[in-house]
């Protein structure tokens, strides 16, 4: 009888203590990450130290009761309120976990087309991001000295959840651009004439004049030795930006819209950025091509051909108008 009694007190002591609710003093569900190659003892230490856990022998010993926790899943969790320990472990080893999902941003990609990726892959209110991107004191807040995050934001493919902030995305394609910023880079930035807003035009222009990163540091070097000229940078990508609109050819009442950004009717650099240029692009506007060129034309196949006076130029421009008109004869 007192056997019995030992163990029904038992049973119910480890019932109470591993299958009762434990409540967090949030009241929507927590979201708790489990990092690849995380152990059992990480995983106790942080859910202890967010307050999603009372006792960490508790869930240890819960962990034993399913196992011994050699099958947590890696992955992003939402924890409802009032989950037991042995809830807790039955969730981290079965998998039901939140599903990433790989999201490109391309080189040359706007905030616009940022807000944009973020509206049809995280169900984000597109024109809150782009109000964020312009936000005054977030720029401050960031350390940006620019009329919008355009620029600062680093082109790659990023893993995310669903449903990520904005902020969130924003801060890590900001850690990654802060990353590329090795030493080395930043004392070559402190060693030029242009500080890192006017690098990140000049980067961004550079990428919307070609899809060739062989031509870039040429590319760079034209519109250094424009801008030391006091030539007017002529860039066809200013005007497409201070259009809003996406690369189209341009006409000569494009060329004559009032805004800062076209470099057709200013001197010098637009206010900022006119997209987020990739690495290579970056590494151009800061280790330019020596040359004597100030002029340049496509030349049909996706590269340019390049001049230093503007007879020369002319010549060339003649030349693509030719080969253009004769392209299209054949279709």
């Amino acid at each position: 009888m007192i056997v019995a009694l030992a163990f029904v007190i038992t049973l119910a002591i480890l019932i109470n203590t591993f299958f009762s609710p434990n409540y967090y003093k949030w009241q929507s569900p927590v979201t708790f990450e489990i990092r690849h190659g995380m152990t059992l003892n990480n995983t106790l230490d942080s859910l202890y130290a967010k307050g999603i856990i009372p006792s960490k022998t508790n869930m240890r010993i819960a962990a034993i009761i399913m196992g011994g926790g050699r099958n947590l899943k890696s992955g992003r969790y939402k924890i409802p309120n009032g989950l037991s320990y042995v809830g807790l472990m039955e969730l981290f080893t079965s998998g039901k976990r939140e599903v990433s999902s790989l999201i490109t941003f391309s080189e040359g990609f706007t905030i616009y087309q940022f807000a944009h990726i973020l509206k049809d892959r995280l169900q984000q209110d597109s024109l809150e991001v782009v109000k964020l991107c312009q936000n005054r004191r977030f720029l401050d807040s960031l350390g940006i000295d620019a009329p919008s995050l355009e620029g600062y934001l680093m082109p790659d493919s990023y893993y995310f959840y669903e449903k990520t902030s904005a902020r969130q995305v924003i801060g890590r394609l900001r850690g990654e651009f802060n990353r590329f910023f090795t030493d080395s880079l930043k004392n070559r930035l402190r060693g030029m004439k242009y500080d890192l807003r006017e690098i990140l035009t000049i980067a961004s222009i550079v990428e919307g004049e070609s899809a060739k990163a062989s031509e870039y540091p040429v590319i760079a070097g034209v519109y250094y030795n424009r801008l030391k000229a006091g030539m007017k940078l002529q860039a066809d990508p200013t005007v497409q930006y201070a259009l809003l609109g996406r690369w189209r050819r341009l006409y000569n009442k494009d060329l004559l819209f009032d805004s800062r950004y076209n470099t057709y009717l200013y001197y010098g650099l637009p206010p900022g950025p006119i997209s987020n240029p990739g690495r290579a692009a970056i590494m151009a506007a800061l280790y330019p091509a020596k040359h004597n060129y100030l002029y340049f034309v496509a030349d049909g196949t996706g590269g340019h051909k390049f001049s230093s006076s503007f007879s020369e130029h002319q010549k060339l421009v003649r030349a693509y108008r030719q080969w253009r008109d004769k392209q299209a004869e054949k279709y």
